[in-house]
């Protein structure tokens, strides 16, 4: 099969360059930024243009406008992206007759109960960034295309920007830290996520469509998050829990945002590993990366 990945430069799209490399399909990586075929996923006839001249069957959309706070005072430019060209995406592959693979966000959830988020649960952003990509679930059900939606939350990796990177240069170079403990969820590691996607396509299960929930296994707070990455960056940063409030923002967070992932492993015989297990990797990577 001839697959489209969008977004290649992000922390997602690295992780899909990865799992490519031992793929029998052929991939095609996109992307604004240089080193990648270029595509503008909000031009619906860039898209039309490239789905033809390669023949795709699947796109894997990867690209998403995610500074929750700058999307506040930036709605239109988080709107293009999140939603309408999710929107362009589906269109032209349900013109082609394919499929698309698309990455949501905890963030639909307004995240005010204490059970973890089931896919039929009714949504209700608090913010900018939620709501135009739940606009853009929308916008991609509107279209009939045959879709998997997978909603993820605290996406990390050894690329890009991110929490974990941020909190070891922060408990490398300060002696004492604040990190929020009244927000609570699942860290995703993002090569576990794109694990998944490839066992979707390469076992041939996209035809198993519909909204998915997945993040690791577990449950932590961002404070309990940043502990564990200074203790395993060998970091001796003193770090103390505080609430939400002594950090302003534009924007209020979800309070508890853990996603149910049976539906995901029931459907597609998946084993999610734990969120400290991934984290683990990932700080290996990180070490073995600045070494180089």
């Amino acid at each position: 099969m001839n697959i489209i990945v969008t977004g290649a430069n992000g922390q997602l799209g690295h992780e899909m360059q990865r799992v490519a490399k031992s793929s029998n399909h052929n991939y095609i990586f996109t992307d604004v930024a240089d080193g990648y075929e270029k595509l503008d996923i909000t031009n619906i006839e860039e898209i039309r243009n490239m789905v033809k001249k390669n023949d795709v069957d699947i796109i894997v959309n990867c690209a998403a406008y995610t500074n929750v706070d700058k999307a506040e005072s930036d709605y239109d430019t988080a709107n293009l992206i999140n939603n309408t060209a999710a929107g362009n995406l589906a269109t032209a592959m349900k013109e082609a007759g394919g499929m698309l693979i698309h990455i949501s966000t905890d963030y639909v959830f307004q995240g005010d109960r204490n059970t973890p988020c089931q896919e039929d649960w009714t949504t209700n952003p608090l913010g900018v960034y939620g709501k135009t990509k739940l606009a853009g679930e929308a916008a991609i059900a509107t279209t009939g295309c045959n879709s998997i939606i997978i909603r993820t939350a605290w996406l990390y990796s050894q690329w890009g920007k991110n929490f974990v990177k941020t909190m070891q240069s922060l408990t490398a170079t300060h002696d004492t830290l604040k990190v929020v403990f009244d927000q609570v969820g699942t860290p995703t590691f993002a090569g576990d996520l794109a694990d998944v996607i490839a066992h979707i396509i390469n076992t041939g299960q996209t035809d198993k469509t519909g909204i998915y929930h997945f993040s690791n296994e577990g449950v932590c707070s961002w404070y309990d998050f940043a502990k564990l990455i200074c203790k395993l960056s060998g970091n001796t940063c003193d770090i103390n829990p505080c609430y939400s409030e002594e950090f302003p923002s534009p924007v209020k967070r979800p309070h508890f945002s853990v996603l149910d992932k049976r539906k995901i492993k029931e459907t597609f015989g998946i084993k999610v590993p734990y969120w400290t297990d991934s984290l683990e990797v990932c700080i290996k990577q990180l070490a073995e990366a600045n070494n180089k």
